[in-house]
């Protein structure tokens, strides 16, 4: 497996997701491992790997997986109140591929703070 979570398993449905939303580009699930009691992932479906390098992907296509990021996170804000929305690079991205994290309440482990 390489270092691309999406593409090796949640997309390639070797691993099963629970879908909140889906478009043609964008696939946005519960995190298979949460790290907060609200923990959704949204990701192109295309691969991208990452915020400041978008690979061969189109800046539209950018636009469309911040469109599900924003509709995830207005429905996560109003039922819960608050909520957070986290993209990681560098070292902090383990998986190489472009994805953005909406989450609400306590952390559940003490490692993500």
């Amino acid at each position: 497996m390489t270092e691309d979570f999406y593409c090796d398993e949640a997309l390639s449905g070797r691993t099963r997701v629970t879908v909140v939303v889906e478009t043609e580009d964008v696939l946005a699930f519960e995190h298979t491992r949460p790290f907060w009691p609200v923990h959704i992932v949204v990701v192109p479906k295309q691969h991208v790997p990452s915020l400041v390098d978008l690979g061969d992907a189109s800046r539209d296509l950018l636009h469309r997986v911040i469109e599900v990021v924003r509709q995830v996170a207005a429905r996560v804000e109003r039922e819960q109140g608050a909520c957070r929305v986290l993209a990681n690079l560098g070292r902090y991205q383990d998986s190489k591929h472009l994805h953005f994290h909406v989450c609400s309440g306590a952390p559940l482990r003490p490692d993500t703070a």
